[in-house]
C-alpha cells in the first residue's frame, strides 16, 4: 500500500525545491539516482542517506527547523514514492530530450545513467553481496555510461544520433532487466522509510 502522506509535489515544483537548496543535481539525475537505490541490494542504504548524497559532503543544506526538516524529507520521500511505484511498474525510461544540441544530450544522459542510476544502485558501497550476473549488469551499465562520454565529444550525425538511441535502447533494456530479475520478486520487502 503506497503512503499518501508522502505524495510527489510534481517537476516544477521539485525543481525549483532543488534550486531553492541549491542542489548540483538535475531533477532528471535525482530520479534516477532514487531509482537505482530503490533497486540496490544494499538494504542498508536508507533514502536519507541517498537525499544526502545529492551534495557534496559538507555543503548539505542547512533547515533551520523541525518544521523545515519535516516539510524537506516528505518532498523528497513523495519523490522516492513515485519512483518506487516507477520500479514496482518496471516502468523507469529515461526522460525525451528537449532543444538541447548532440553533446549537451549526451552529457546529460552520462549524468542520468553513471551519476543517477549507477551510483543509487552502489550507495557508496562497492562491495554488496549480490549475485554475479546482477554485478556484471550494473558494470555493463557503467560500460554504456562510458558510451555516453565518448559520444559527446562528436558532432551530430546520423550515426551519432543512431548511436545515442541504441545506447539509450540497451540502458533502459537493461534497468529492465535488473528491475524484472532482481527487484521484483523482493519488492515489497524494499518499502523504506526515511530514517
Amino acid at each position: 500500500m503506497k503512503n499518501t502522506e508522502n505524495k510527489y509535489i510534481g517537476d516544477e515544483a521539485f525543481e525549483k525545491l532543488l534550486e531553492h537548496y541549491k542542489c548540483p543535481l538535475a531533477l532528471d539525475v535525482v530520479k534516477m539516482r532514487f531509482a537505482g537505490a530503490v533497486c540496490s541490494p544494499n538494504l542498508e542504504l536508507r533514502p536519507g542517506e541517498v537525499i544526502s548524497s545529492f551534495w557534496p559532503a559538507g555543503q548539505e543544506p542547512r533547515l533551520e527547523n523541525k518544521e523545515e526538516a519535516e516539510l524537506f524529507f516528505k518532498f523528497f520521500m513523495g519523490l522516492w514514492d513515485e519512483v518506487f511505484e516507477k520500479v514496482k511498474a518496471n516502468k523507469i525510461r529515461l526522460p525525451s530530450f528537449d532543444d538541447e544540441d548532440f553533446g549537451s544530450r549526451c552529457h546529460r544522459r552520462f549524468m542520468e545513467v553513471y551519476n543517477g542510476y549507477v551510483e543509487g544502485f552502489w550507495g557508496g558501497k562497492k562491495d554488496i553481496k549480490m549475485p554475479a550476473y546482477l554485478a556484471e549488469t550494473v558494470d555493463s551499465l557503467e560500460d554504456l555510461a562510458a558510451v555516453y562520454e565518448k559520444l559527446s565529444s562528436k558532432k551530430a550525425s546520423p550515426e551519432t544520433e543512431s548511436a545515442l538511441n541504441n545506447t539509450d535502447n540497451m540502458v533502459e533494456k537493461t534497468i529492465a532487466f535488473i528491475i524484472e530479475n532482481s527487484v521484483l520478486p523482493r519488492i515489497e520487502s524494499l518499502r523504506r522509510n526515511v530514517n
